[in-house]
């Protein structure tokens, strides 16, 4: 089976940030339940979603929390996390905040994993 990463990195101001963000979670959950390896990544403006996606009173935080159960939200960009003012909340979730290349998630890491890269 295949591996994907997908890369959230619409931020939450407009409506299609929320369809990315949607769609990213939906995607993710869709992979796992055939049988493909997934994992999701908070980048860019992407990372305003984590704070956001905790609040338990959020349409998306239910499918949020199924996708975080199953280990497969993998990192919040360090930087970028800093850049758009949410690294505080954003370290208050479980989700590791990764900086490997210049502060930011090694996507050549997943890369040489196997993983192929979709990005929102």
């Amino acid at each position: 089976m295949s591996q994907y990463v997908i890369i959230l990195q619409a931020g939450k101001e407009s409506h299609e940030g929320l369809a990315r963000a949607y769609h990213a979670l939906l995607y993710c959950k869709d992979f796992q339940e055939k049988g493909h390896g997934a994992k999701l990544v908070f980048d860019g403006a992407g990372t305003e979603w984590v704070p956001e996606l905790m609040k338990p009173e959020h349409k998306l935080h239910p499918l949020f929390k199924e996708i975080q159960t199953t280990g497969s939200i993998d990192a919040i960009c360090d930087f970028c996390a800093g850049a758009f003012g949410v690294k505080d909340l954003a370290q208050k979730s479980t989700i590791p905040m990764r900086s490997e290349f210049q502060g930011h998630p090694s996507i050549a890491k997943y890369v040489s994993e196997g993983y192929q890269i979709l990005v929102l």
